[in-house]
């Protein structure tokens, strides 16, 4: 039952090495958001910036704040919702004149603000080549995807991730931008947020893994098993030497424990053998007065014989060298066994589907609600 197990979580572990995404996955997202969200300001690494670069950096979240402020202000009174609020509150007529006189300035404007955002990034980059900040030049646009993106006019809202990032830099060096409450809570949340997608996407891998089970019809589970027939045996000898060595190994002055049961059984069958051979019983009774003391004598030696040889037999064989080599033929019969046979079949992928039965319930446990009553998020 114990090669059946390890032949199961043989299988698993190839299964989830060659999924594309599986625990591996979840658990260094994880890692990385509870290192970045749950650990103390102190242990967050330093960077060293000048006084210019940290000046430059709240400027430039100054900027982005206010262009995007100034988009959304726009967006709002641009809205047909503003026009049933100016109804309502009677100030339709000062909505009207920043529709026809201010938008197109307000336009203008965050047009400048674009047009400056292209001309920073382009000097960043440059600056990037210049000083070799990234292994090829061309990675650049790729660490800043969130700026490159941001530039273009449909996807302006991507100019506050660069706020985070500059707020977080600033964060790591100690300056509070924000109250520790709103950055945790929001570092709460983006971890419940990550946690959901990558349990929905194990779940999903598991139910792929069970689809592909059920399709390959046992093939997948005897491929995975042919390439690891050797460790099976490994494995299968050192749990024999680890298990089964302490229980019947013997010594000079304790023999096994199966010895003393053999050595009985041996002495009765030696002691009915002669009792059922009459022909040596009629001989001894023709020698007058000590044919049945010969007898009695001979069935006794015969018996303490057949002890000995037990005692000696089972000792030389359970001597650690003879162990190994019996545990040896052992391991290759059970590696070389055919796992074809409908049971062992069915018991396999019982225990597969067990498995990934459990497994899939580990990952449905929330384990954000683990944070969720922290008196940092109540307070």
């Amino acid at each position: 039952m114990i090669s059946y197990v390890f032949l199961a979580k043989k299988w698993l572990q190839n299964v989830f090495f060659y999924q594309p995404i599986c625990f591996k996955l979840r658990n260094l997202i994880i890692l990385k958001v509870n290192r970045e969200f749950y650990m103390p300001n102190t242990s967050l690494p330093k960077t060293v910036r000048t006084r210019p670069q940290l000046m430059y950096d709240i400027v430039m979240m100054l900027v982005i704040s206010v262009d995007l402020l100034l988009l959304i202000l726009d967006s709002l009174l641009m809205s047909g919702f503003m026009d049933q609020i100016g109804q309502w509150g009677g100030f339709s007529s000062l909505i009207n004149h920043y529709r026809t006189d201010v938008h197109s300035m307000l336009k203008f404007i965050t047009g400048l603000f674009t047009v400056f955002l292209v001309v920073e990034l382009l000097l960043r980059w440059g600056i990037a080549i210049v000083q070799k900040t990234h292994y090829r030049w061309f990675f650049f646009p790729f660490v800043h995807w969130y700026e490159v993106l941001g530039c273009f006019p449909q996807l302006r809202a991507l100019r506050l991730l660069r706020v985070v990032v500059i707020g977080y830099r600033l964060y790591q060096l100690g300056y509070q931008v924000l109250p520790k409450n709103w950055l945790k809570t929001g570092k709460f949340y983006y971890h419940v947020l990550l946690e959901e997608i990558s349990d929905r996407v194990i779940l999903m891998a598991i139910d792929n893994i069970r689809t592909e089970l059920a399709n390959t019809k046992g093939h997948l589970v005897q491929n995975i098993i042919d390439k690891h027939r050797d460790e099976i045996e490994t494995v299968v000898i050192e749990l024999l030497q680890q298990e089964v060595t302490p229980l019947i190994q013997s010594t000079n002055h304790q023999p096994a424990k199966f010895a003393k049961p053999l050595a009985e059984h041996v002495s009765l069958a030696v002691k009915n053998a002669f009792l059922q051979t009459p022909d040596l019983h009629r001989l001894l009774r023709m020698i007058p007065i000590a044919g049945g003391l010969i007898e009695d004598q001979i069935v006794v030696i015969s018996q303490k014989i057949g002890q000995n040889i037990a005692f000696n037999t089972a000792q030389q064989l359970t001597q650690v060298d003879n162990l190994n080599q019996i545990y040896q033929e052992i391991g290759k019969g059970i590696a070389k066994v055919d796992i074809t046979s409908p049971a062992l079949e069915k018991l396999v992928g019982s225990i597969i589907h067990e498995s990934l039965t459990a497994i899939a319930e580990q990952v449905k446990v929330k384990q954000w609600k683990n944070h969720a009553n922290s008196p940092d998020l109540i307070h």
